[in-house]
């Protein structure tokens, strides 16, 4: 098994044992896996029915959705934590599903590729192309990726969403 990516390795050192948590976009349920082994009720959603299979056969309660659509189903704080990892930056409309995020837990966490990054810049600028890395391993017209944002964007969007980061 590979390491855990540092994102999720940061996410799941936070996550309080026992909690409740909802992984938006949880591919194939890695993070799920990890918050398992600390007595997590760990439940995902997942738009790519591949990742879905790969979670489901791991024993992860997983199903498919999409998070632009599908978060208006979950109740009002049903979960202590909601997290979004890698996956804001796929959202047709991140402030809803931010929004949606913050309705259904009690606390979130936000990961997301900063496209700002010094090796993304300097790939451009060395390079002349978009970066295509472990972290963002599609070329650019095969990429999910439709909002390219950056640390200082997501601290304005979030002031703008009147949500304050911990």
């Amino acid at each position: 098994m590979s390491a855990l990516r540092p994102d999720l390795a940061i996410i799941a050192d936070h996550v309080g044992a026992g909690s409740r948590v909802l992984d938006v976009g949880c591919g194939d349920g890695e993070l799920m896996d990890v918050l398992r082994g600390k007595d997590c009720d760990a439940r995902g959603i997942e738009i790519d029915p591949v990742n879905v299979s790969r979670a489901v056969g791991r024993g992860l309660s997983v199903v498919q959705g999409d998070a632009d659509i599908d978060l208006a189903a979950y109740p009002d704080a049903s979960f202590d934590y909601a997290i979004l990892s890698q996956t804001l930056q796929t959202a047709r409309a991140p402030d809803r599903v931010l929004g949606e995020l913050m309705r259904i837990g009690a606390r979130a966490f936000v990961s997301f590729p900063n496209f700002a990054h010094w090796r993304v810049r300097l790939s451009l600028l060395w390079g002349g192309r978009m970066p295509v890395t472990r972290q963002l391993p599609e070329r650019w017209y095969d990429t999910p990726n439709i909002h390219h944002v950056t640390v200082d964007d997501f601290r304005a969007f979030v002031a703008d969403q009147g949500l304050v980061v911990e």
